[in-house]
């Protein structure tokens, strides 16, 4: 019987060994750990779990230097699979050499890398089309604004892709026919930052520039305006500001009646999509270069939606 029973748990331990020998080692490079990157990362971190990998998180803290020298520590630990989310993405290039050069599958997430035409075999990119996020957010400021009226535009930081293409959205919005009578006043770089994004509606609001709407790159730049436009009692009910991500506390700000318009973009799902990519491509299996996790528009008619989500 005891000869029964070692044999049944050799048994056992040889089904059980080679799965866990097997548990992959992800390595998530973060640019930062903002509201929105955060919930990015917890995500990711979730699908590994149930994935059974195991997910290491470095944060660059928004330096290019210090995320290449995380990577490179990724690489010399021979992870399975890396999956960046770009402090700058002007950098992507060497990053994509490095990591494909050590025979590492390589999933870019969130932010689109420059070389992403030329990614090689082995790398994907995993987020959503920014082609349509700052579309959606001012064709929405287009139709609370009928079709005409002065606008101001927070950016974020310009070395992201993201920020350079949702501000391309805008104008490209603002010259077509339907929307031909808005005009984009000024636009400001204020790097994804709640604070900064106040302090340049303070300048805004000090130097008596007119304005009909604020649209913002992300919810953080457009909660900063609202603060500095409520701090300087030139806040109203019908005041338009617009960001994007719907993230906890834009949600929050849209349901007190303040901010007008954002739009949902999944970070749990980007999170858990990276993980699913990188899991496949450490098996060989395919995965498109570039998996989309598409963009929804929120406006205080649809938010209960949305409440939790992000």
């Amino acid at each position: 019987m005891k000869k029964l029973l070692i044999a049944a748990a050799v048994s056992s331990a040889a089904l059980v060994s080679p799965m866990a020998a097997h548990a992959q080692k992800v390595g998530l490079a973060m640019a930062q750990l903002d509201t929105f990157l955060t919930i990015l990362k917890n995500g990711t971190l979730e699908a590994g779990k149930k994935a059974g990998a195991t997910v290491q998180v470095e944060d660059a803290g928004n330096d290019v230097g210090k995320q290449l020298s995380q990577i490179q520590n990724m690489i010399a630990q021979k992870y399975d699979a890396i999956i960046v989310n770009p402090v700058d993405t002007d950098a992507t290039p060497k990053i994509t050499k490095m990591v494909t050069d050590a025979k590492i599958p390589l999933v870019y997430v969130n932010r689109k890398p420059v070389d992403f035409e030329k990614l090689p075999a082995g790398v994907a990119f995993v987020a959503s089309d920014e082609k349509i996020s700052g579309t959606v957010q001012t064709q929405e400021v287009c139709r609370l604004l009928k079709g005409k009226g002065d606008i101001l535009v927070l950016m974020g930081e310009l070395s992201n892709e993201a920020a350079r293409t949702r501000t391309k959205d805008v104008e490209e919005v603002v010259a077509t026919k339907e929307c031909s009578g808005l005009k984009i006043v000024d636009k400001r770089e204020g790097a994804w930052d709640r604070t900064k994004g106040q302090d340049i509606t303070t300048n805004w609001l000090s130097s008596g520039v007119k304005f009909d709407a604020i649209i913002a790159n992300n919810d953080e730049m457009a909660i900063g305006a609202i603060n500095a436009l409520k701090a300087a009692k030139k806040w109203t009910p019908a005041s338009i500001v617009a960001g994007i991500d719907a993230t906890p506390d834009a949600l929050a700000s849209m349901k007190a009646g303040d901010l007008k318009v954002t739009v949902f973009q999944n970070a749990a799902g980007q999170g858990a999509g990276a993980v699913e990519s990188a899991l496949k491509l450490i098996k060989k299996q395919p995965v498109e270069r570039f998996v989309n996790v598409p963009f929804e528009l929120v406006t205080p008619q649809n938010l209960s939606k949305y409440a939790g989500k992000n």
